[in-house]
């Protein structure tokens, strides 16, 4: 038996060489070059900083990029975006990668529909742009937390962007599904990312010096081997350069230009210069002013950041908009939540529309490409719609009975820490507290970001950042106190991302004593938290509505859908639900007062449309073809 079983292996071995030197004769007489795939036949170096020029490959390279968020726009309007960047004679995209809508439970990962990453890049690569990735784990990007997961609030001992080991147990999880979709995504292995980010912004948190080491090597660790980059404003440069990646910067001003790249010749000798956010307008915050930034300013200082030798990345080209509750917020000296448009009065509009930025630049740009640009693509039609008057309601007090259980709890908890969403508590959106008090009083506490107080049914006014009392009138017996709690944005910047739970923070006091025995209602308006409304739920609107509530209409289309806006005039503040969609927040307060409706996103029939209004209802829901953010779509 023994023998007979080296015999075969003597034999299997005798086979094998024979293969081998046949091999070697039949394909010694072939041309070796025309066996490797086409794409990788020039693909050997990939993008680097040679002396104060990228190369890639063997030719200079000019970084002519442009920043567009996938998760912003609607996926069935990518390409369209896509050709009006190359229309513009850019050349790179750059996008980054929103860890909290791409894991919403811990373990739990979605790439699938807005948030297919891999196809928008695979898009862009058949376009003909080059792709820089911004990964994270933090991104900034006036998204919700800079786009870091809430769960992670949990830990009441998280220190973000740190190497504190529950955030770094977390990213690896986190890294390890998403950069088994980038690699195959990376030049050298024939696809467009020529570059990717080290985090973002870092030099000015800057809480660990250990921090960016480890999410370089967790990027290399994980097969990432293009250029590696960072990224930092004028606060954070100094703080923000590490070895072995190449610093870029961010600004606005052409004063801040000569700057900042005289410190990074001094920090990083010769090197190719690049501006990765020049930031082409400004995003808006509720109650504030909208931001303009005229297009001769722009033109003049692109044109200059060229002048000095740098590479160059309009942050935005275009902004997209902050569907549902993604929103960030600042809070230095008071707390400012960004509006849903992000349009960031940037090179694109809102919905996709040029502005006179873009026929500049595309006239700069045209100039020094040497060859004729490509068409620029027709805008899509926009309509205004007959206006829309909601025939059912359903008061908030109502809708209770018909949502979920909620949590019994003898003190508050604050949303990221409840019992749901199997275990990984509430991200966005509403939290309601419900107890019983039998005497009035001076109510306190800390509730975050906005909370509206009801003494059984009747609003009494507001708890928030300003408002930290309120009377409660007087009652006779046992009456329900309700406080329904808004999360309006964690904060996306600044040193205090570890503090940013929403709802009930800590006891709430009537009269200096803590209230206990809380009921608590999730209200994250997720589309399955609509799919307990049937029909049978609703009923006409009454001539005095009780709010907080719900109003259902029913937009009829007859034709193919066009991109729309609606104006909410009349209305207060609320959330606007269509076809199951979230647009996001409106409130009467501005500078926004539209919120865009894509087309892709209406059936051509009956669509419905759902508002959660807080305070006050309008008659009708108003269409308009223009949005309404005071400035003209396309002239300075």
């Amino acid at each position: 038996m023994g023998k007979w079983c080296f015999g075969r292996k003597s034999g299997r071995t005798l086979g094998l060489l024979m293969l081998v030197i046949l091999s070697f004769l039949v394909f010694r007489r072939l041309d070796w070059y025309s066996l490797i795939p086409a794409w990788l036949r020039h693909r050997q170096s990939g993008l680097q900083a040679n002396g104060q020029y990228f190369m890639l490959e063997d030719s200079t390279f000019w970084i002519f990029g442009g920043s567009m968020h996938y998760f912003r726009v609607p996926k069935e309007y990518w390409r369209d975006r896509l050709l009006k960047m190359k229309a513009c004679g850019l050349n790179t995209l750059t996008t980054y990668v929103p860890w909290n809508l791409h894991e919403p439970e811990r373990g739990k990962f979605d790439f699938s529909g807005n948030l297919d990453l891999e196809a928008f890049v695979l898009m862009a690569a058949e376009i003909g742009l080059w792709v820089i990735l911004r990964p994270g784990p933090y991104i900034c990007s006036e998204i919700d937390l800079g786009g870091l997961p809430s769960w992670l609030l949990q830990d009441s001992g998280m220190r973000l962007r740190t190497t504190y080991k529950g955030f770094t147990e977390a990213v690896d999880l986190y890294f390890d599904h998403l950069m088994s979709r980038v690699v195959p995504l990376q030049y050298k292995h024939g696809g467009p990312i020529i570059a990717v980010q080290v985090e973002n912004e870092y030099g000015s948190y800057n809480r660990d010096p250990a921090y960016m080491p480890y999410i370089k090597k967790a990027l290399e660790d994980r097969g990432i081997v293009e250029l590696l980059l960072t990224s930092d404003n004028k606060d954070g440069l100094q703080k923000g350069v590490m070895d072995g990646v190449l610093a870029t910067i961010n600004l606005q001003s052409q004063h801040e230009l000569q700057l900042l790249t005289n410190f990074l010749l001094s920090v990083q000798r010769v090197q190719p210069k690049m501006v990765m956010e020049y930031w082409t307008g400004w995003f808006d915050s509720w109650g504030g002013p909208h931001n303009i930034l005229d297009s001769s300013e722009v033109l003049k200082t692109v044109s200059a950041i060229l002048d000095a030798g740098s590479s160059i990345n309009l942050y935005m080209f275009h902004g997209g908009t902050n569907f549902g509750f993604i929103n960030g917020a600042m809070h230095f000296h008071e707390y400012k939540s960004d509006v849903t448009s992000y349009d960031y009065d940037a090179v694109l509009t809102e919905a996709g529309d040029y502005t006179a930025k873009y026929f500049k630049l595309r006239g700069f740009f045209g100039s020094l490409s040497g060859v004729p640009l490509p068409p620029q693509p027709d805008l899509f039609p926009k309509t205004a719609y007959e206006p829309l008057r909601p025939n059912l309601y359903l008061s908030l007090w109502d809708a209770l009975q018909y949502m979920e259980e909620p949590v019994n709890s003898e003190k508050p908890v604050n949303m990221e820490n409840l019992p749901i969403n199997n275990g990984n508590g509430q991200s966005f959106g509403y939290t309601l507290y419900e107890t019983t008090i039998a005497s009035s009083g001076i109510l306190s506490g800390l509730v975050r970001d906005r909370g509206q107080v009801f003494v059984n049914t009747v609003s009494v006014g507001f708890l928030d950042y300003e408002r930290k009392k309120i009377v409660i009138p007087l009652i006779q017996g046992y009456t329900r106190l309700r406080i329904l709690v808004e999360n309006r944005g964690r904060v996306n910047y600044g040193d205090n991302i570890d503090d940013q739970r929403k709802g009930l923070i800590g006891n709430i006091y009537l009269n200096d004593s803590p209230l206990k025995k809380f009921r608590i209602y999730s209200l994250d308006m997720k589309k399955s938290f609509f799919q307990r409304f049937g029909v049978d739920k609703w009923s006409p609107i009454p001539e005095v509505p009780t709010f907080p509530a719900f109003f259902l209409g029913a937009l009829s289309i007859s034709l193919s859908p066009f991109d729309t806006f609606m104006k909410l005039e009349g209305w207060e503040k609320g959330v606007v639900f269509v076809n199951g969609q979230n647009l996001g927040r409106y409130w009467n307060i501005g500078p926004q007062e539209t919120l865009y409706l894509p087309g892709a996103w209406l059936d051509q029939g009956i669509n419905q449309v759902i508002v959660f209004e807080e305070k006050m209802a309008g008659p009708v829901i108003q269409f308009t073809e223009t949005p309404h953010l005071g400035r003209s779509q396309y002239l300075d």
